[in-house]
């Protein structure tokens, strides 16, 4: 396992993906698997299982040894300190004005977690979306509207919401500034 296993792998596919020109359409079939599982893994919403992510590594012809080259281990001293400077900052394939600031992920045996701040831009466009686990929002600064299924919650700063991720959801920014969240996915293992 990796320290920051759902990243790394799925940030490493994307890359892989991408340096050799293939869209997602392709992996996803050459891997026998769907389009949506891709793109899920890609942008570290779930957890592929190992046939699975054997399966993608050979569609996109690529030495498993190299593939998990560069991709970093565990810290052996007990505890993780990241600086901020670290984060990883990157805008999910098919969002517009959901800027992604990676602060870190751990996995266990059965679930992973993923730590981000989301900064929400006025006006940021996403479709409804799952995810193979819980999410945990807490809004650090601005005003959003979350949408859970064809519920419309508002949240300001300081409030928080739980939910599970398989219910269809995106959060929406109706205002004028951008808005902070911490965001934690807890996910589980997908064996599509």
């Amino acid at each position: 396992m990796t320290d920051q296993f759902l990243l790394g792998i799925g940030k490493k596919i994307r890359s892989c993906r991408k340096s050799k020109s293939l869209t997602i359409s392709t992996v996803a079939s050459a891997a026998g698997v769907s389009k949506g599982l891709i793109s899920k893994i890609e942008n570290g919403r779930t957890i592929p299982s190992l046939p699975v992510l054997i399966s993608i590594i050979s569609a996109l012809k690529i030495d498993m040894s190299n593939f998990f080259s560069g991709i970093e281990l565990i810290n052996k001293h007990g505890y993780t300190h990241i600086k901020s400077e670290d984060y990883s900052t990157y805008e999910k394939e098919g969002a517009k004005g959901y800027l992604y600031n990676f602060i870190h992920s751990r996995s266990f045996s059965n679930f992973a977690f993923e730590v981000f701040v989301l900064d929400l831009e006025p006006e940021a466009k996403r479709k409804l979306v799952t995810t193979d686990g819980y999410e945990y929002l807490y809004i650090l600064k601005g005003e959003i509207n979350y949408r859970l299924d064809d519920k419309i919650i508002l949240l300001k700063q300081g409030d928080s919401l739980f939910f599970n991720g398989k219910i269809p959801h995106v959060p929406y920014n109706k205002t004028d500034k951008v808005a902070n969240l911490l965001v934690i996915y807890l996910l589980t293992a997908q064996k599509d």
